[in-house]
């Protein structure tokens, strides 16, 4: 049995403007949610993380040495602790430099 009230009636166009709109929320939501992730991203604030994943810039405790002590105060001596801090740090001045190196690169690219 056929409907006596049509679909839309009294809409003209109204089945196309129903498709139109389901175009757009397919394809324009994503793209939207992508956008806004992205502008996320991009707006966090650059700087020393160390605050937000439970350090302390102020703190005196080496954390070397806390990981030894907790582990077993026996273990190392104190001249191992300080050899392990020192190439720890080395590794840190290097990585901090490559990361240097590679923000100049890309404001060099982002000027072009």
């Amino acid at each position: 049995m056929v409907p006596t009230v049509p679909a839309f009636g009294g809409v003209p166009a109204g089945p196309e403007i129903l498709i139109l709109l389901l175009i757009l929320a397919l394809f324009g939501a994503p793209v939207i949610v992508i956008v806004a992730v992205v502008l996320f991203l991009r707006s966090r604030p650059d700087g020393d993380e160390s605050a937000a994943v439970g350090g302390d810039a102020d703190s005196d405790v080496d954390p070397a040495a806390a990981a030894y002590s907790a582990a077993d105060p026996d273990a190392h001596s104190t001249a191992d602790i300080d050899a392990d801090v020192a190439a720890n740090a080395e590794r840190i001045a290097e990585l901090e430099a490559e990361v240097d190196r590679l923000r100049e690169e890309v404001d060099d690219q982002e000027s072009d």
